[in-house]
């Protein structure tokens, strides 16, 4: 085996995505939300996209269009919008004399006759433009071309209802623990020795409000008498503080720092924080009665009790708002009783190329580079376009292959759910799996029996264990959570009894299944659930 440099012939084939095929893939997978951030930067980006906000009409552009004698103006554009990727030079010379100027920018400068821009010395403006060349131009337009029409009273309200209500959601920030301890620290006449060792244990404390450090380990090995005093006392002020339970150090502790000594169960329940906690989880209250003595109802009373006390006295404070859903599909039911789906589009703005940079691309006295710049951006404009129109498309024709498929769960609910395979759909609407995928990631559809992913209706296939007909995932969790429920809790079903009541329900599954959806949905054994 030996290296060496050489020419040679090969026939390959390679598959390479396009810049436009790369966006538009992008653009269906955002959600609307996301999509509406995208069209908010693409609009600051490029100067020549725009809202359109005269959807509703557009009588004046028609009569601008009609005033135009040039027949092949159209045809002009459309060829340069057909031709957005070709970076070749523009071969139409732009005849001006440029006899005085007045310049704009450094490299940007504007005659007052011709209204022209010097672009001699300006680099040609790719998909990344440069900013401030952008603003020039749009500086220069704003001056010398027609204004674009007003928008209309109805999009201006739009818009300030669109602001209000986000204004109203944005959750206010939520207060920490540290911060809610310290808050509460005026309370006491402190030395600032002490407010420091207090300030030092609360921002140790952890996310459920323990402090988990020995005293040696926090203070050091060098530590004095006078620093561990001092952390002592410190320690005893946070046990004050609310929540009750905050600073200790596991959990037998902040249980029984939240006992009341009134209580008459006072005595009952330091025992079974003491020695017991195992046992109440695992449903051992005969074997409680056998070593402490009480009675069982003294027990029972206890430990209802008990649990009203918090065990995590600072996970209040650490959790997160819950996410604002907007679902992107509305399903509905016609006159005629056929469930139809239309997309959530009111948060999307309608958008359009510029019509004052369409005039400028088809008048004779634009020089070259400017040419040049606004069919670069007339591309980019274009791709985005396109490519909503297509997700549009794409997320309807999914949407509606899923509720027509899925219609016993919009006429009975989730126990008529189907199993069903992103394949399917994908054979259905003749697409590639991948675009089914990206279609319904982080999507929400609203229907009448509530708002779910898009995800939710895609359900794995469980095999009958006679060889009977297959039976959706969904379906098996919906049905053993009623059973469980259903149950006499004096004498609970076991793994196996569940199973012959499911086969009775026309579900035919495995008691190995059956205990594997158990743990999934964190229902515990049949000994756990029994009520003594």
């Amino acid at each position: 085996m030996r290296f060496t440099f050489g020419q040679e012939q090969r026939l390959e084939q390679k598959q390479i995505l396009t810049q436009r095929m790369i966006q538009s893939m992008e653009i269906l997978q955002l959600p609307l939300l996301q999509l509406e951030e995208r069209i908010e930067a693409e609009l600051e980006k490029n100067p020549l996209l725009e809202i359109d906000t005269e959807i509703d009409s557009d009588d004046e552009y028609e009569d601008q269009e009609s005033d135009n004698d040039d027949e092949n103006s159209d045809d002009d554009f459309a060829e340069i919008e057909n031709n957005a990727e070709d970076n070749s030079t523009d071969n139409y010379a732009a005849d001006y004399s440029a006899e005085t100027e007045s310049p704009i920018s450094d490299n940007v400068t504007v005659s007052p006759e011709t209204n022209v821009i010097d672009v001699d010395n300006l680099p040609i403006i790719g998909m990344q433009e440069n900013f401030q060349i952008a603003d020039d131009f749009a500086q220069v337009y704003d001056d010398t071309i027609d204004e674009t029409p007003a928008r209309s009273q109805n999009w201006l309200e739009d818009q300030d209802e669109r602001r209000f209500d986000a204004m109203a959601n944005i959750p206010s920030p939520s207060q920490t623990l540290q911060e809610y301890l310290t808050a509460q620290l005026s309370w006491f006449d402190l030395s600032d020795s002490i407010k420091s060792m207090i300030d030092r244990i609360i921002n140790n404390l952890d996310q459920n409000g323990y402090f988990p450090y020995e005293q040696e380990e926090f203070l050091g090995t060098d530590s004095n008498d006078d620093e561990k005093l001092l952390f002592m006392d410190a320690m005893n002020i946070i046990r004050k503080l609310d929540p009750s339970g905050v600073g200790a150090k596991n959990l037998k502790e902040c249980l029984l720092s939240q006992l009341d000594l009134k209580s008459p169960n006072y005595d009952v329940i330091r025992v079974l924080i003491q020695s017991h906690l195992e046992d109440i989880s695992s449903n051992r209250l005969p074997q409680i009665v056998r070593v402490t003595g009480f009675s069982l109802e003294r027990i029972q009373d206890a430990i209802l009790e008990l649990r009203r006390l918090k065990p995590r006295p600072g996970s209040e404070f650490s959790g997160s708002a819950a996410a604002t859903i907007i679902p992107d599909v509305i399903v509905e039911k016609n006159d005629e009783g056929h469930y139809v789906v239309r997309l959530e589009e009111g948060r999307i703005p309608s958008l359009r190329i510029n019509n004052q940079y369409r005039s400028l691309i088809k008048s004779r006295d634009t020089d070259k580079s400017t040419r040049e710049y606004i069919k670069q951006h007339t591309g980019s404009a274009q791709w985005l376009l396109d490519a909503i129109e297509q997700r549009k498309g794409t997320l309807l024709k999914v949407s509606q292959a899923i509720v027509d498929y899925q219609i016993d769960f919009f006429e009975q609910g989730n126990h008529a759910i189907k199993p069903l395979k992103m394949q399917q759909i994908a054979d259905v609407v003749g697409v590639h799996i991948t675009t089914v995928s990206r279609a319904c990631d982080d999507k929400w559809m609203m229907t009448s029996q509530g708002v779910y992913p898009f995800k939710r209706f895609f359900s794995g296939t469980i095999a009958a264990s006679d060889g009977g007909d297959n039976v959706s995932q969904d379906v098996v969790r919906i049905k053993l959570q009623e059973i469980i429920a259903e149950e006499d809790k004096n004498s609970p079903l076991s793994d196996e009894a569940i199973v012959e009541q499911l086969k009775e329900a026309g579900i035919q599954v495995a008691r190995r299944t059956v205990v594997k959806y158990r743990q999934i949905l964190k229902i515990p054994s049949s000994r756990v659930r029994k009520s003594w």
